[in-house]
């Protein structure tokens, strides 16, 4: 019984002794009231100016839907497609998977693709130039390699040659593109049940986020497209040069069953052997119609399947100028700036009273 009336004595103590550091806490900071007051006034002038000295971020939206592969008519040309395989003819498929879903957002945002959108010429107030270079310029980065022997006089305005880059160029292409992964492109859903996708681009330059935005989209989908229908672009050339042939062996065929008749307007009855140059010539020509017909039915079949595949892309909305900007708010700012300048007022005085007092 004792030890626990010990127990609620020491725990009243410790309340008490803490009661006490709380009071004497306050009127430190109640003594110094014109300090916290000064530096929060100036913190919250700091605020104001940077929220008047930032300059505005620019944002560029693009939306698109993908094409559905199970388009109308897509049952009919399937069977087609089927019954020319059982013949051994291959007549190209919805290739691509590999790209397709969820997988074009993470190509969107791949090295390649924002590379291949940098190094886009685009006219910026009638002059050509590529967007790595608008980059450089709004991000002031040519003043700041000035000093870096190895960045000074980079520059990306001839691109024709990707694999005569220098190491530093590389280099520098690779900065550009985790800044702007990091900073600037957002690549999602708008539903994860929808196969709508929404680009946007951030940055401090207007025409920097329209033209990013929309290149970018028209690079991945010129990417997507090749790689989708090769396949189906590789039959097609195919089929139309064996029917190009074929009917070319079809007119020499005719040509010769012609040329026979004439040779021998009227040949003898009686003399078999005569008629047998113009019987193979109409063979020829025979076999290579039914060959031709063939070739003819599956090649139009093939540029049905390429044409299917092809369309990629859908705009929906497209940024319009002039872009939206991000909220600039001047008066959370401020307000944030004198709650900041007071707090670390605060804290410095506290420090400095519990350093007089262990000395």
């Amino acid at each position: 019984m004792a030890h626990l009336n010990n127990r609620e004595k020491l725990d009243e103590v410790s309340f008490q002794s803490f009661i006490i550091k709380i009071k004497t806490i306050f009127l430190i900071l109640l003594h110094q009231w014109k300090i916290i007051l000064l530096l929060g006034f100036i913190g919250a002038c700091i605020g104001l100016v940077a929220s008047i000295l930032k300059k505005p971020i620019y944002k560029a939206e693009l939306s698109f839907a993908l094409e559905d592969d199970r388009a109308p008519g897509g049952a009919g040309l399937g069977a087609a497609m089927g019954l020319a395989s059982q013949f051994g003819i291959d007549l190209g498929g919805t290739g691509g998977g590999a790209f397709s879903g969820d997988n074009l957002l993470e190509l969107m945002k791949s090295r390649s693709m924002v590379e291949k959108t940098l190094l886009t010429t685009i006219d910026f107030h009638g002059k050509k130039t590529t967007l790595a270079e608008l980059y450089i310029q709004f991000n002031e980065y040519h003043e700041k390699w000035n000093e870096d022997p190895r960045l000074r006089g980079i520059q990306f305005l001839n691109v024709a040659d990707r694999s005569k880059f220098t190491l530093q160029q590389d280099s520098v292409l690779g900065m550009f593109y985790k800044d702007i992964i990091k900073r600037n492109l957002t690549v999602d859903k708008i539903d994860k049940k929808l196969s709508i996708i929404t680009l946007t681009v951030n940055s401090k330059n207007e025409l920097f986020s329209k033209y990013f935005v929309e290149v970018l989209a028209k690079t991945v989908s010129d990417f997507y497209i090749a790689t989708k229908t090769k396949k189906s672009v590789q039959n097609v050339s195919i089929l139309q040069h064996q029917t190009d042939s074929v009917r070319r062996e079809m007119n020499n065929a005719l040509t010769g069953v012609a040329t026979s008749a004439d040779n021998n307007p009227n040949p003898n009855p009686t003399l078999q052997v005569l008629r047998v140059p113009s019987q193979r010539r109409q063979v020829d020509v025979q076999a290579n119609q039914a060959i031709l017909t063939q070739l003819v039915t599956n090649l139009e079949i093939s540029k049905v399947t390429l044409r299917k595949e092809t369309p990629l892309i859908q705009i929906i909305d497209q940024p319009i100028l002039p872009l939206e900007k991000e909220p600039n708010s001047k008066i959370i700012k401020t307000v944030v700036g004198g709650i900041g300048g007071g707090l670390l007022c605060c804290m410095y005085l506290l420090i400095i009273a519990f350093v007089k007092k262990e000395l």
